[in-house]
């Protein structure tokens, strides 16, 4: 069940338990073998730089997103990915039409800190992250307020956390790199892309 994270100029809401062990490890198996991973390269400070992670991007025809110079169109929706959509709108009261999927291989993999504050994402987006695999630690720190505490949390196996309201405004998020001998880790964040189109 969701419940409320006590936080400051956002809505953050986590359930550590959202699935159960069995469906948690056939998730991450299925996805570390099934999803086709890319190695992106971005575009940051004026040069390409490749990701430390592997990614893919699925959805809605039209749910095309672009980051950091990178523009994703994504695939059709697999079976075990549009059923997990159908439980977490469920869940969190929110309609999804895409979802960004990240492969964490091992410690040295991370994510820098960022918001997810694209346009084609709307003013108060909800973003809805499941996270299976191996525990890493999510890091929040306040973009204007550096007085305020930085929030850690440990995103367990099979949880589900969920960013909305001005969540995405006020507060910058990463996954860390770590030196601890760990496995990998699938997150899988579930968003509501407005359709762009295409100049020809």
């Amino acid at each position: 069940m969701l419940v409320p994270v006590p936080l400051p100029d956002a809505d953050l809401w986590y359930d550590p338990g959202f699935l159960d062990r069995q469906s948690a490890d056939h998730l991450l198996e299925w996805s570390v073998t099934r999803i086709p991973w890319d190695h992106h390269v971005i575009r940051m400070f004026g040069r390409d730089v490749p990701t430390p992670r592997r990614s893919a991007w699925f959805g809605d025809p039209g749910a095309r997103y672009t980051y950091s110079g990178l523009t994703l169109e994504p695939r059709p929706w697999p079976t075990p990915l549009a059923h997990l959509r159908d439980r977490i709108q469920t869940a969190s009261g929110s309609r999804f039409n895409a979802v960004l999927a990240n492969l964490y291989r091992d410690g040295a993999d991370s994510m820098g800190w960022h918001a997810d504050d694209e346009p084609e994402l709307g003013r108060d987006p909800v973003i809805a992250s499941i996270s299976v695999g191996a525990v890493r630690r999510f890091t929040m720190r306040h973009a204007t307020r550096p007085a305020l505490s930085q929030l850690v949390l440990e995103l367990e196996h099979g949880s589900l956390l969920v960013m909305s309201g001005a969540t995405q405004h006020h507060w910058r998020h990463a996954l860390p790199k770590t030196r601890r001998s760990i496995g990998p880790r699938v997150n899988l964040t579930f968003r509501l892309v407005r359709p762009t189109t295409v100049a020809p």
